[in-house]
Parts: C-alpha cells; sequence; structure tokens
C-alpha cells in the first residue's frame, strides 16, 4: 500500500548538499534516497544527474555525478556499488567493494557499514529494502522480465539469509500503468504464468494493454513475506522535469537516455 514519504526527515539522513530526491517512510531510520535526474553536471538528453555509465554520456560527467550521489549517501565513491543489470532474477550478498568489474545481478544485499548499494533505473521498478533492527539492507532492479523471473524473491531469500526477519521494502519512481502500453503477447505471457496475473493489466485502445509494474512488484514482495510494502507513485515516463525514461527516449527518437538511480547505505 502506498503512504506519503517523508521527505523532511530522511534528507537530514543525507549529506547537506545532496541533489533533490524523494524518500519513502517504510524506510525511516536507514539512510536512503531515490535521485531523478537533477542535481548533475551532464547535458543536453543526459541533464543532469544521470548515474548511468552504460548510457552514451561524457563518462567523466558520470563520474562526477555518481560521486555526487556518494557524497549525497555519506560514503567514498568507490564504496558506492552499483550492478551490472541483466534484468536477472540473480541476487548476492556483499562486504565491501567491487574488486574489478561490476558483477551481473539485479539483487544485492549487506550487512557492511559505510557501504552504499545502488540501483539504476529508466523505468524499470528500483526496489530498496531494509531491516533496521537486524541491520541488513538491499536493493533490486525490477524491469518487468526480472519482476516476474524472481528478482524479488531472490534479493528477498538474500536478506533473511545475511539475517533479515522484518523486511521493508520500497517501490520507487518507476513507469506507471498510464504510461505502461503493451501488445498482447506481452499480456499473454504474463497470464500463462499465472491467470490472477491478469489483474494488473487494464484494457487499451485496440489489443493494447496498461500494464502496472509497480502494483506487480508489490504483489511479489507481499507474497515473498515482505512486511512493510511502499511505492511512491512517481511516473519516470511521464514527468521529463524530473526522471530519466527510456519509453520517452524512444517516442521523442532521442536515441539514448540517462539513469536514475536509488541507493541505499548503512552508516
Amino acid at each position: 500500500m502506498s503512504v506519503e514519504p517523508e521527505p523532511a526527515a530522511a534528507r537530514r539522513l543525507l549529506s547537506a548538499e545532496a541533489p533533490p530526491a524523494r524518500f519513502a517512510r517504510a524506510l525511516s531510520g536507514v539512510t536512503h534516497a531515490f535521485f531523478g535526474r537533477q542535481g548533475g553536471v551532464s547535458t543536453g538528453i543526459y541533464a543532469s544527474l544521470n548515474a548511468g555509465p552504460g548510457s552514451n554520456d561524457d563518462a567523466r560527467n558520470v563520474r562526477v555525478n555518481r560521486a555526487t550521489i556518494a557524497h549525497a549517501m555519506r560514503v567514498a565513491p568507490d564504496r558506492f556499488l552499483s550492478m551490472h543489470q541483466v534484468h536477472s532474477a540473480r541476487a548476492e550478498i556483499v562486504s565491501g567493494p567491487w574488486l574489478g568489474a561490476w558483477p551481473e545481478l539485479d539483487g544485492v544485499v549487506t550487512t557492511s557499514r559505510g557501504l552504499a548499494l545502488g540501483v539504476l533505473s529508466a523505468d524499470c521498478a528500483p526496489i530498496l529494502f531494509a531491516d533496521v533492527e537486524a541491520g541488513v539492507i538491499g536493493a533490486a532492479h525490477a524491469g518487468w522480465k526480472g519482476a516476474i523471473g524472481g528478482v524479488i524473491e531472490a534479493t528477498v531469500a538474500k536478506m533473511r539469509e545475511a539475517g533479515a526477519r522484518t523486511i521493508s521494502a520500497a517501490i520507487g519512481p518507476t513507469i506507471q500503468q498510464a504510461s505502461y502500453e503493451v501488445g498482447p503477447e506481452f499480456h499473454a505471457r504474463f497470464v500463462e504464468s499465472g491467470a490472477a496475473n491478469a489483474g494488473f493489466f487494464r484494457p487499451g485502445v485496440g489489443d493494447r494493454f496498461h500494464f502496472d509494474l509497480p502494483d506487480f512488484c508489490a504483489h511479489r514482495l507481499a507474497a515473498a513475506g515482505v512486511a512493510n510494502i511502499e511505492s511512491l507513485g512517481d511516473d519516470t515516463c511521464a514527468d521529463a522535469e524530473r526522471y530519466f525514461s527510456n519509453r520517452r527516449a524512444v517516442l521523442r527518437a532521442e536515441g539514448d537516455y540517462g539513469r536514475n538511480c536509488a541507493a541505499i547505505a548503512l552508516l
């Protein structure tokens, strides 16, 4: 169930110079933020807080933007971890900075203090997890492939393996149902995997449907036993001022797009 975020209390956990961000009441007491496109140094279609090295943005600008996010989270840049996201159901527990290339994962969990976990997104659902009492945090990248494939359940399993008992989760800015038009093949794939999945679609024009990705993720979180679930409700595709969006970039024939960043840390 979505509840109104509490930005003032959460923002006090970030550095004073932190870029604009959204926060979740469900993650109260742990340093976290859902950063959008504002507050960085990139220009053009990447303006301005593009956190994605996978984009065609100037790599120097991306490094500065990522260092800005790390500073906001009160960690060193090398202790701000992103994954090489591949729309998988793979999740791992980490204890320190990556050694070498980013691993191909879509879920990551830690109990280490001074380590920030990041998710890059541009319509997919960034999900942050925490059990504050147990000292366990996690982050997952849930596009439709990862969500139906089990990345949420895999991340929850790793949270429990690391000692979490009562898990809270927040679904950050993502493409919302009104913007997420899909074809009949997409609809059929979900319904074939479970008849109840038809409830996450509403009819569109002709043979089109509109898919509710955040609600589907919330359903999977609840089924996995997550105790407290919040969805911020921001539409990355519709809100061009605040968020990057792959779908919007395609519709506008922009050729590429920046990445939003969600981050969480134990300090």
